[in-house]
């Protein structure tokens, strides 16, 4: 049964009633999985909307917005081996939740699984379906699915010991590019990735977000990730791309600006990744150049 294996984890801020439509498809699923919902600090009555609709629900009460990290507290409540993350305006569609444990059962030595992410409301791909379909990553004959170096949170599911085991997502990266981190960390520690094509998650993107914001963490994560992780040569390779690619104006500024700030942590806490990863990541480097789906915009 999916509810002795896999755990459901969705975080929120004030979308409330997009995270009730959400909640509504998810615990209905033919194999629907038991919930851990964070309300991130919310200030339009979500927690108590939830609270009334959706009893069942484990309902954990923030009150800040804790970003990213609230999936970590979810995780430390979670009695399965496996969580599958899932965001207010995203839903695993029937089976999906069953078919991932399943490959988490069959193959020990992988740590995530990612599906496939369709596009409301004509379900088209997500633009980086391709570089997920094509990935040039080498991976073991094992392996079900195309071998990744990078997730989407909420359309992967992932091992709850490999997820404690690399400590989580970052309190320091917050939110926006986080699962970046993660999931370098998790191949450092020998664990797998990969893609596959029938577990199924549809995305309805809120219309409540701020995406100059989004974008000026995003740039700023990405080049604290780049040089935590990568060689210096690489890093300083990669940085170049990234801001050669954003837009000059005052956000971008704003996000070299944070980038700087904190490198002095970054650099304490720099750990670089092994060979056979950072070669990975190399050979990665074309697809995302051409990929529309790592543009900055907002």
């Amino acid at each position: 049964m999916v509810t002795e294996r896999m755990t459901v984890v969705i975080m929120t801020r004030n979308r409330r009633e997009q995270l009730l439509r959400t909640l509504a498809h998810m615990t209905t699923l033919p194999d629907a999985a038991p919930i851990i919902l964070v309300d991130n600090g919310s200030t339009d009555g979500t927690a108590d909307a939830v609270a009334a609709a959706f009893p069942s629900v484990i309902l954990i009460r923030s009150a800040e917005n804790l970003g990213a990290v609230a999936r970590n507290i979810a995780v430390e409540r979670t009695a399965t081996p496996y969580v599958a993350f899932c965001d207010d305006d995203t839903r695993w569609q029937p089976g999906a939740l069953t078919r991932a444990a399943d490959v988490l059962d069959r193959y020990p030595g992988l740590g995530s699984v990612t599906g496939r992410c369709l596009v409301a409301p004509d379900l088209r791909e997500d633009p980086i379906t391709p570089e997920l379909r094509d990935s040039p990553v080498v991976g073991p004959d094992w392996l079900p699915g195309p071998a990744l170096l990078g997730v989407m949170a909420a359309l992967s599911a992932f091992r709850v010991s490999a997820f404690r085991e690399v400590g989580g997502f970052s309190r320091r990266l917050w939110f926006a590019g986080e699962e970046e981190l993660l999931a370098l960390d998790l191949a450092a520690h020998g664990w797998w990735m990969c893609w596959m094509e029938d577990i199924l998650i549809h995305h309805e993107p809120s219309t409540t977000r701020d995406p100059t914001h989004r974008r000026r963490l995003g740039i700023r994560n990405t080049l604290w990730t780049l040089w935590l992780r990568r060689p210096a040569r690489s890093a300083a390779r990669r940085t170049a791309v990234v801001l050669g690619s954003a837009p000059a104006d005052l956000t971008t500024a704003a996000a070299v600006l944070d980038t700087l700030r904190g490198m002095p942590w970054v650099l304490r806490e720099r750990k670089v990744l092994p060979p056979p990863v950072e070669a990975g990541l190399v050979l990665l480097e074309e697809s995302q150049r051409r990929s529309p789906a790592r543009r900055y915009v907002g």
